[in-house]
């Protein structure tokens, strides 16, 4: 298998360099023929990467231990499902995993040519000199089937068991999937400038694959601070990581594109500001993935320091110096055609988005940067928290709610006065009415900023809820009037004949749900005991009571755990199970937290180790409210993204008497009833 795994590489390697240089050939003669192998040879390079990848993962099945990066990363007890996931669980292995995830994406293109051939020829080349770049680092820097000297071991080093958990198995195919995915609408970007390409029909193709790679991206990163808060117990889901804020960068920029995009297509508007947010969305999805695999940050999440992130540097640097060229070369096809009528309209709303999505993106940048900076300004490494991180990124995040809100309230070009009262009305009551609530139900906002935090950010979330409700009701409204239907049905119909408005609006509204869980932050509790037989620890009104303490053990691992009764009111509530492992393989310790989560709050236990001297277990407990929601949020946003993919359904002919009451709909709607416009 190694020899095949090499071979397919090399294969690889030479197909990705021929799509590239006979692609960008035949743009640049027109030649259709020349460019029609460079596109089969772009597919034959997916069908050589993938059977170096089922090579890879053959010989991880096969507990072929010749192979170090398979010594190092499997062993005979470990569970099939991470076997598999041994495919990217070390850097050279990750790294063909993200060539072959670009093969596929360059695949799904390259069978899709004759949507536009031109533009998809460009693309199809551009996306070719990326291969290039990662095929040649599994080949000559991170080589997955470099073999063992010596005597082969019986028996791996094993997995790290940090990755020994099912989420593991999804999370970083999630992420790679997102990562990777920004790479076409990035060629077609560079490909649409390059050819100076009229109108905005690479928008309209650039967008869906934009959409489909910010689904990955998000899902990765909730996957993998889903994670963080079930294995690394210590209580939290997002800690500020370098790796973490590496995610977090394209996906803020990637966000940022999804908004402005719409003022090009509707206005023709903001043309060089889309291309560069494609353009930076791709080499921070690069320089992530240098953070992670060079050693400059320290982090739970980055690969072991190597000497590879020079060829990222030079990759970045490459990269960014191609934009900047044609950029200037060709920067007057980019010529908005429409300019900012009023401040209260959509487009300024967009305009605010992205300039607060992009200063959130700097701070993130900055503050994630700031501890090598300062080492190589004075000598010495000054660390940047997430004090630091929430102190910025807590009141941007507080502004970027509220346009969520403001936003699908204005109409394009200018928004009346009148209009925007109106609108704003029962919103703005919801908000206050919410905000007194909470004060009156103990909240006290001038004690802590914390709790002031705490406390607008639930309001704002009140505040968005009752405007995209409102949206939904008064578009479903008009359904029903036309339709003869109820209000609901209405919705349904409205969400299907604009998919991506309502599903945009769904997804909004799985922010606001992530945004109430992020509220309960400043209201957690912790407290750490001893427990023996019998003992009692009391926190946030429960009583958790140790029943007992054990042990066992398995071939991969052994473990020991606690047996402990939960009380509230006197009355047991449930028994949890927080448990500690030991790898024999690695030599290494996992945690198994255990959560009782519930809607309004998560009591989670956490087995941190034995006294020494006593023998019995330390139980660390957490008492955080409105985790959940962060979840279920998640959810709703995936699934109106999902939403929005799906093309429009094509309105029904109306028969006569469904006409008239269609033109008393629209007569209800002159006399006052408000749609927000798309």
């Amino acid at each position: 298998m190694p020899q095949i795994g090499s071979f397919s590489l090399l294969l690889a390697l030479a197909l990705a360099g021929y799509s590239f240089l006979a692609g960008a050939w035949a743009r640049y003669r027109r030649d259709d023929r020349l460019g029609e192998t460079a596109r089969r040879a772009g597919i034959a390079c997916w069908a050589a990467v993938t059977a170096a990848s089922i090579a890879l993962v053959i010989a991880a099945f096969g507990n072929d231990f010749s192979v170090a990066y398979i010594l190092h990363h499997s062993n005979r007890d470990l569970p099939i499902a991470y076997k598999f996931a041994a495919l990217w669980s070390g850097q050279e292995g990750s790294l063909l995993f993200w060539a072959w995830l670009l093969s596929s994406y360059a695949l799904v293109l390259r069978l899709r040519y004759k949507v536009d051939p031109q533009l998809f020829a460009y693309a199809s080349a551009i996306i070719a000199a990326v291969q290039v770049f990662f095929l040649l680092l599994v080949n000559f820097a991170a080589h997955p089937f470099g073999l063992v000297t010596g005597q082969i071991p019986a028996d791996g080093n094993g997995l790290n068991p940090l990755l020994q958990y099912p989420e593991m198995v999804i999370h970083p195919p999630m992420l790679y999937l997102g990562y990777v995915g920004v790479t076409v609408p990035f060629a077609f970007a560079l490909g649409a400038l390059i050819m100076k390409y009229p109108g905005e029909k690479w928008i309209h193709i650039t967008r869906r694959w934009t959409m489909v790679a910010w689904l990955f991206l998000t899902c990765g990163i909730f996957l993998g601070a889903h994670w963080a808060y079930e294995v690394l117990g210590w209580g939290g889901y997002w800690g500020w990581d370098p790796v973490e804020n590496a995610s977090l960068l394209p996906w803020l920029t990637m966000t940022a594109f999804l908004h402005s995009v719409m003022m090009q297509e509707k206005r023709g508007m903001m043309k060089m500001w889309n291309m560069w947010l494609i353009f930076t969305t791709f080499l921070l999805a690069i320089f992530g993935t240098f953070l992670t695999r060079s050693g400059v940050v320290s982090s739970v999440h980055a690969f072991a320091q190597s000497g590879i992130g020079i060829w990222f540097v030079w990759f970045l640097a490459l990269a960014f110096a191609t934009c900047v060229f044609f950029f200037v070369r060709n920067r007057n096809a980019l010529k908005s055609e429409h300019r900012l009528e009023s401040l209260v309209s959509r487009e300024s709303s967009f305009l605010f988005n992205n300039l607060v999505l992009l200063v959130a993106c700097f701070a993130v940048l900055w503050g994630t940067l700031f501890p090598v900076l300062s080492e190589w300004v004075t000598g010495s490494k000054v660390t940047v928290g997430p004090p630091f991180f929430n102190r910025v990124n807590v009141p941007i995040g507080l502004f970027l709610l509220f346009l969520t809100g403001v936003g699908p309230l204005l109409a394009w070009r200018q928004t009346s006065f009148d209009r925007v009262k109106r609108n704003f009305v029962i919103p703005t009551a919801v908000a206050v009415l919410t905000a007194i609530a909470l004060m009156l139900g103990g909240m006290k906002p001038w004690e802590d900023s914390a709790y002031f935090y705490s406390l607008m950010a639930l309001s704002l979330a009140a505040l968005v809820a009752a405007t995209l409700v409102g949206e939904f009701w008064r578009g479903g409204r008009v359904i029903a009037r036309q339709t003869g239907t109820n209000v609901f049905s209405g919705m349904v119909t409205i969400t299907r004949r604009n998919t991506r408005r309502y599903g945009g609006y769904l997804v909004h509204f799985g922010v606001v749900l992530i945004i109430i869980g992020f509220a309960g932050l400043p209201f957690n509790q912790d407290k750490e005991q001893e427990m023996g037989f019998g003992d009692k620890m009391q926190i946030a009104g429960y009583t958790l009571v140790c029943q007992s303490y054990t042990q066992d053990d398995k071939p991969n691992y052994s473990s020991e755990w606690a047996v402990m009764d939960v009380y509230k009111r006197g009355k047991q509530i449930d028994t949890m199970y927080p448990e500690r492992r030991f790898y024999k393989v690695s030599e290494q310790t996992a945690t198994i937290v255990a959560n009782r989560s519930r809607l309004n709050v998560d009591l989670y236990l956490v087995y941190a180790g034995r006294n020494q001297d006593t023998g019995r277990p330390i139980i660390k407990a957490h008492v955080n409210p409105l985790v959940a929601w962060i979840w279920i949020g998640v959810h709703i946003v995936l699934i109106g993204t999902i939403i929005a993919l799906f093309p429009n359904m094509k309105p029904q002919k109306l028969t006569e008497k469904q006409k008239e009451r269609e033109a008393a709909a629209e007569e209800a709607e002159r006399r006052g009833a408000v749609v927000g416009g798309d």
